[in-house]
């Protein structure tokens, strides 16, 4: 069976996954730079697709059954130009490494570890030092943490942040079968709430007509003035210059942004996050969408694309179905 690698992102995993499915299917790279002919005649003739791009800027695919999507968000895919009867999957195992960098965000946060290690190391002084009387620290234990969406990432977050000894608050569409480290949860309804309690609020809900800028200025507001949003879903759930405008004013203590407004191609690595100066602030943490990039992440990821891949031509029922057309 033949199986499209649709973009250089996907491309890069073909060594990756080929011996994951026991060399069962034919994989044929598609990267961003193919020529267009080429990826029209592969996409005219595959019933399968992996890629993280697939819109009406692209040649059809009328054959299509199932599009594996190579990670959790499936926004680059324009489900109205999907072929009748295909199937949208998309793949995890990203969970663990972002609810990691969380804690970590929050840890620094609190520590100013990064702060005082350069003004060590760079400076040579001492004056974050206890022992020179330097300001205090904070500490994460005691603190409410408030995750917003309670699907893999909340969840293996609600366990790790519990266990700090914070107090673990949720809103979410689903306030149901919640796990245990979870204190208190509200629906949509009750996100008013959610943000005042929180000291931080972590964004992990997926980007959905209803969550594209959720968080807005009214929102943001509603938080505390010594709250920190960390993003690590997407960027334009906060809404981008609401966003810029609380932290340069202050009415919110900070951020810890993973996800962005804009993005670089491959030959420019230098694009700006945001068509705001937010480099230029001195409560934010900037990472360049690297939460969830390990090994670990990586290998649990594409080996569950090539097990969808093997049920799909075995014709068992797919994991991860996100979409039926």
């Amino acid at each position: 069976m033949e199986v499209a690698l649709l973009g250089t992102l996907a491309c890069e995993q073909r060594d990756r996954l080929a011996p994951k499915t026991g060399g069962a299917f034919r994989l044929i790279p598609l990267p961003d730079d193919a020529k267009r002919e080429e990826v029209a005649g592969v996409l005219a003739r595959v019933p399968a697709i992996v890629t993280m791009q697939y819109d009406r800027s692209m040649p059809a695919a009328p054959h299509l059954r199932l599009l594996q999507v190579g990670g959790t968000g499936y926004d680059g895919i324009d489900l109205g130009f999907l072929a009748p009867g295909a199937v949208v999957c998309n793949a995890f195992g990203h969970e663990i490494p972002i609810a990691e960098y969380v804690i970590l965000a929050m840890l620094q946060w609190c520590t100013r570890f990064i702060e005082a290690e350069r003004s060590l190391r760079i400076d040579r002084h001492w004056r974050l030092g206890g022992r020179t009387a330097g300001p205090y620290q904070d500490e994460l234990a005691g603190k409410t943490v408030g995750i917003l969406g309670l699907g893999r990432i909340g969840r293996a977050l609600a366990t790790r942040a519990r266990a700090m000894e914070t107090t673990v608050i949720a809103c979410t569409r689903s306030p149901q079968d919640l796990p245990a480290a979870v204190s208190w949860v509200t629906g949509p309804d009750g996100l008013d709430e959610f943000l005042s309690r929180s000291d931080f609020v972590v964004v992990t809900c997926a980007l959905t007509p209803e969550t594209h800028g959720l968080l807005d200025r009214a929102r943001l507001a509603r938080m505390k003035p010594t709250a920190v949003v960390i993003n690590v879903s997407r960027g334009t759930i906060i809404d981008e210059e609401a966003l810029y405008t609380a932290l340069r004013d202050r009415t919110i203590g900070g951020a810890v942004i993973d996800a962005w407004y804009q993005y670089p191609t491959r030959g420019d690595l230098t694009v700006r996050p945001s068509r705001f100066p937010f480099h230029e602030l001195g409560n934010i943490y900037m990472t360049p969408h690297s939460s969830a990039w390990t090994v670990g992440m990586i290998e649990r990821r594409w080996q569950d694309i090539a097990d969808n891949l093997g049920r799909f031509a075995r014709g068992e029922p797919l994991s991860n179905v996100v979409h039926r057309g």
